[in-house]
């Protein structure tokens, strides 16, 4: 009985160890063939770094793109509230309909405050700073109106929130022309909706360009390897086997660009950096520009190797089951 036991005992202990020695050996095939996979980028570094070179350079473009955009959404993200709306009134409108007119918006719940500017008032401080007071001497009349500023309250500053208080305004019948300030910054969203449609496009393209580029070199490594392909199967190598050093390389091609690529785009910030400074500080502007941030830049990475193991697999699946022994 007891001899049953420790034999029931030492086939449970043997079993085990087979299982931990399997995935021990599983994990050292892996390394074996990743490192043997590096090895031949390394033995074969011109064409290696052209691979990698197109691979990184493609993925830098729409990086920098994207980048530029983010940082466009980001000085532009203090400017999605109307600042004030401007109303021309009507020349036929004296100062004491005027008053009224601005009596009568305090009262609107839209409105924070409202400023009334006569015309007098808006001629002197345009001689003041257009430098043409001489000139303006002349004028037999004032050609300027009556201007009423309306700053919307901080619940109706919203672009479309202050779309339906202009139109509104626009109603008074001693308005002539209505002006939002925001009217501008919706033409700039709509071109930055353009940029990033553009940058995903561009960026889709050069996409399959690399899978393409990756695929074609897996291909050519695979054709080299014909004969031992060959006698891999002959031997009964399994096709993950023999796929696996080439799905490494598709790896290791993704991982190095997705490196060049981020060293590029760092080299492409710091050289535009000193003129966008520049330009800042013409308008008493500080900003900086923001480049990769750590889900950024593993988001890229992990773009970079996903492409480089698609092009290696499709290359594999296609090109390694025709190679059959004769």
């Amino acid at each position: 009985m007891s001899i049953l036991f420790k034999g029931r005992a030492h086939g449970a202990t043997a079993a085990k160890v087979g299982v931990v020695q399997s995935i021990v050996m599983f994990f050292v095939s892996h390394v074996r063939q990743a490192l043997s996979s590096l090895g031949e980028l390394w033995r074969q570094p011109v064409a290696s770094l052209m691979t990698i070179g197109v691979l990184g350079l493609s993925i830098t473009l729409p990086s920098t793109l994207y980048i530029m955009v983010k940082n466009t959404e980001k000085i532009t993200a203090g400017w999605d509230q109307a600042s004030e709306i401007s109303l021309f009134l009507k020349p036929t409108i004296n100062a004491a309909s005027s008053q009224q007119l601005v009596a009568r918006l305090n009262t609107w719940s839209e409105i924070d405050s409202v400023v009334y500017i006569p015309a007098d008032d808006a001629l002197k401080e345009f001689q003041h700073l257009s430098g043409l007071g001489d000139a303006i001497a002349y004028l037999e009349k004032n050609p300027l109106p009556d201007v009423v500023l309306v700053t919307p309250s901080l619940k109706h500053a919203s672009p479309t929130a202050a779309q339906a208080l202009l139109d509104k305004l626009r109603q008074q019948r001693e308005v002539d022309i209505g002006k939002l300030d925001i009217e501008w910054l919706e033409r700039l969203y709509a071109v930055i909706d353009i940029a990033r449609d553009l940058v995903t496009l561009i960026g889709l393209l050069l996409f399959i360009a690399v899978v393409l580029i990756i695929g074609n070199t897996i291909r050519l490594n695979i054709l080299n390897k014909y004969d031992e392909i060959v006698v891999m199967k002959l031997v009964g190598a399994t096709d993950a086997f023999i796929h696996r050093p080439f799905l490494y390389t598709g790896f290791w091609y993704g991982l190095l660009g997705g490196l060049m690529a981020w060293f590029a785009v760092i080299i492409i910030l710091w050289w535009m950096d000193s003129s966008i400074t520049t330009f800042a500080a013409m308008y008493q502007k500080d900003f900086n520009i923001t480049g990769l941030t750590g889900t950024a830049l593993l988001a890229m990475l992990g773009l970079s190797v996903l492409l480089g193991l698609l092009g290696s697999l499709i290359s594999v699946q296609r090109h390694v089951r025709d190679i059959e022994p004769k």
